[in-house]
């Protein structure tokens, strides 16, 4: 993997992703459309996008997967513990596939920050 010129920058935004997932799987009312596996697709897409984020940024793409996975099934966990979420499998398992496209996508489109590079001063 080559060096990124602009990594901090990369990195600083892939940590706003996850404080926002963190966010969004912890508060009280983070669905504001009311559409039918509107929170799957949410799932879905919040652990692909963390995923090949990181996959663009980690050369062990093993330990993002990982990583990705631990984070979360610990917030379905966290939302068990408070008296205004439930834990889900079917979060968790969204999540997962989510995770597994992320991968997917990282290792088809290695070079991505690379490519976005070309458009930054």
């Amino acid at each position: 993997m080559s060096t990124h010129i602009h990594r901090r920058f990369w990195l600083s935004l892939g940590w706003i992703l996850v404080l926002l997932v963190m966010w969004l799987s912890l508060t009280t009312n983070p669905h504001p459309l009311d559409i039918q596996y509107n929170d799957k697709v949410g799932h879905l897409l919040a652990y692909a996008t963390l995923a090949f984020w990181f996959g663009q940024l980690h050369p062990r793409r093993l330990v993002v997967v990982l990583a990705c996975l631990a984070m979360g099934g610990s917030m379905e966990l966290l939302q068990g513990l408070t008296d205004y979420r439930d834990m889900s499998l079917a979060d968790m398992f969204a999540n997962g596939c989510g995770v597994a496209l992320g991968w997917l996508l990282a290792r088809l489109v290695p070079d991505f920050f690379e490519r976005l590079e070309a458009f930054l001063p």
